[in-house]
């Protein structure tokens, strides 16, 4: 994995350390560990100049130069509040280490990557896309190019940019199509499969998952296009306390003329050529992972109707406004849009 490239064992040679440095080039950090991959320090070319100026020989061991008390975060922290602090104070690569223990996981590179969301992802990529033939006869709409890569790289791209490291593509027609797609990324991330024996609806299909590594889900559709911060949504659902939040795309919607309420024929008020402003769904789901206790085994089962039965059991439902770019690729108008819009966005 590309993250440990920054790993370094506390005997190692001030000299040994030197060489790994140089071929980190703009990210040379090294997370110092002991026999367990333990942290215990970090090192930078500034701790070792420091040394080498102190007398110490290039054969000794870079466990008398490292830095003692360096910073992380742990796995499954479910607040951000750190990775932001850490991101203000401009650092630039963080070890993660595991939740019960000090072994390093992972390394964050802020270079690369905005943040670390403790969650997990589905992204349902199972439907025909009947409105966009001829073009899915032998394609699924998630592998259609938009620019110079499929519809669903724009997605988890994002994601990774973010820090999400376990995703799931639900996958139904065409299915074999997925499995050169997810290969090129099984070196940065935790890419799987999971196929639908038939069609389980736009959330159903998320139940044949069982090892699931966070208690937070998100669950998006596979043809959007958005430059949605999932960060700041993470943080607002955490915030709500909601078992269930939805991204919303706002629509205003102008009257031209004054609008009377009225009651029978009484006329009670009116409004001069009001906007109304109407919420749609986005297609992109955070959830507590006990709400999938609500999706039924091996059944055609709709968000919208996770979201229904969760509002029946008087289960928090939450909407996170959304009024960036949002595009939802159903049909050949927002296909032909689609190429337009990532000449000239970035997403």
């Amino acid at each position: 994995m590309i993250w440990k490239r920054h790993l370094i064992p506390s005997k190692t040679s001030l000299i040994e350390a030197i060489k790994k440095l140089d071929d980190l080039a703009q990210d040379a950090l090294l997370f110092v560990h002991n026999e367990k991959n333990e942290l215990i320090g970090s090192l930078t070319d500034g701790d070792v100049r420091r040394g080498l100026l102190a007398g110490i020989d290039l054969n000794e061991s870079i466990n008398l130069v490292c830095q003692k008390k360096p910073r992380y975060i742990r796995l499954n922290e479910t607040s951000i509040d750190k990775i932001r602090t850490f991101r203000e104070q401009n650092l630039k690569i963080i070890p993660v280490l595991a939740a019960d223990s000090d072994e390093i996981v992972d390394v964050i590179n802020f270079r690369l990557t905005l943040s670390r969301l403790p969650i997990d992802v589905v992204i349902m990529a199972g439907g025909e896309g009947q409105r966009l033939r001829p073009l899915t006869e032998h394609t699924p709409k998630p592998l259609l190019f938009v620019g110079d890569k499929p519809i669903i790289e724009y997605t988890i791209d994002r994601l990774c940019l973010f820090g999400v490291k376990h995703i799931w593509l639900s996958v139904n027609y065409l299915a074999d199509k997925f499995v050169p797609f997810c290969e090129k990324f099984n070196r940065l991330i935790d890419l799987k499969l999971v196929k639908e024996d038939r069609p389980l609806g736009t959330i159903g299909s998320v139940k044949l998952i069982k090892n699931f590594h966070h208690d937070t889900i998100l669950v998006c559709n596979s043809d959007l296009l958005t430059n949605l911060d999932y960060e700041a949504f993470y943080e607002d659902f955490i915030n709500s306390g909601a078992d269930l939040s939805v991204v919303t795309i706002p629509y205003d919607v102008e009257i031209p003329y004054a609008v009377m309420e009225v009651e029978g024929n009484i006329v009670h008020a009116f409004k001069e050529k009001p906007t109304y402003t109407y919420y749609s769904n986005g297609g992109i789901y955070l959830m507590k992972r006990e709400v999938l206790d609500f999706i039924p085994e091996d059944e055609v089962f709709l968000a919208t109707d996770l979201m229904n039965l969760l509002i029946d059991k008087n289960r928090k439902v939450y909407s996170f406004h959304h009024r960036g770019y949002w595009l939802d690729i159903g049909k050949h108008d927002d296909f032909r849009k689609a190429q337009e819009d990532v000449r000239l966005l970035k997403l």
